[in-house]
C-alpha cells in the first residue's frame, strides 16, 4: 500500500511499509517543508521524483553507506590529492553546486533521470541550507567550479544528495574531503541511499534495513542538532 502523505501532518509510515515494487517508494505527497524534510532524513526517507511528478519519498533496502573513517584513497587519487591541483571549500557555492548536480545527466535504480533535482527541490534544499542543515563541498580549479557535492548533515549523519565531476575525479575528491572531515567532526555515517560502483570505489557498502535502522536509533539521541563543524 503506498502511503499519501497529508500537508498538515510531517509523519511518515514505518520504513517496514516501503514497497517492494517500485522498490523502496513510501509514500506519496506531502510537501518539501524544513520541518518536513528534516523529519524525513532524520527516518532515513528522501524525496525524489521528476518534472510534472508528485513528491515521492523512498527508503530503498539495501542501503549505500560509509563510516568516515573507512574511506578508501586509491594510490592514484592519493597522487591526485598530493599535487594540490585543486582547491577544496565548504559552503561557499551551495546553490551553484546543486545547480551543476541538477545539469548532470545520470540514471538511478530508481529509474528516475537527470531531471530529478527539479526546481522545487532545488528551493527546497536552498532553504535547508539557509537553516543550517544542507551543506555543499566544493573543487576549484582557480576561480571554476569543477567538482563537489551536497547534502543533509543531522545529528552524526551525513545524507549524500549528489554530486557532479567536471574534471576527472574531482567529484571523487569533493566526497574524499568529506569523510575526513567528518571523521574529525566525529560524524558516524554518510548515507549514500543507492549502490553505485563510484561510491563502492570509494569504500562504502550496502548495508540490511536492519543495519540501517539501528545507525538512525542511535543518531536519534542527538536530535536535530547538526555536529556540522563541531569540534
Amino acid at each position: 500500500m503506498l502511503h499519501q502523505l497529508a500537508t498538515d501532518n510531517i509523519h511518515f509510515p514505518p520504513l517496514s511499509e516501503a514497497l517492494s515494487d517500485p522498490a523502496g517508494l513510501l509514500a506519496v505527497g506531502g510537501d518539501l517543508s524544513v520541518p518536513r524534510l528534516l523529519n524525513a532524513y532524520q527516518s532515513g526517507i528522501f524525496p525524489w521524483f521528476g518534472e510534472g511528478d508528485p513528491i515521492l519519498w523512498w527508503a530503498p533496502t539495501p542501503r549505500m553507506v560509509l563510516q568516515p573513517e573507512k574511506v578508501q584513497i586509491s594510490k592514484s587519487m592519493a597522487k591526485l590529492m598530493r599535487q594540490k591541483r585543486y582547491q577544496i571549500t565548504f559552503d561557499q557555492a551551495f546553490e551553484r553546486v546543486v545547480k551543476h548536480c541538477a545539469d548532470t545527466p545520470r540514471s538511478t535504480q530508481l529509474d528516475q533521470q537527470a531531471t530529478w533535482i527539479v526546481p522545487a527541490m532545488q528551493i527546497a534544499y536552498k532553504r535547508l541550507f539557509e537553516a543550517g542543515y544542507a551543506h555543499s563541498i566544493e573543487v576549484w580549479d582557480q576561480a571554476n567550479l569543477v567538482g563537489g557535492l551536497y547534502g543533509v548533515a543531522i545529528g552524526k549523519i551525513f545524507c549524500g544528495e549528489s554530486m557532479f565531476s567536471h574534471r576527472s575525479n574531482t567529484s571523487k575528491l569533493a566526497f574524499i574531503a568529506l569523510a575526513q572531515w567528518l571523521q574529525t567532526w566525529q560524524f558516524d555515517l554518510i548515507d549514500c541511499q543507492l549502490p553505485t560502483d563510484h561510491l563502492a570505489s570509494l569504500g562504502a557498502e550496502a548495508i540490511s534495513k536492519t543495519a540501517f535502522e539501528n545507525y538512525l536509533s542511535n543518531n536519534a539521541l542527538y536530535g536535530l542538532d547538526s555536529y556540522w563543524n563541531k569540534k
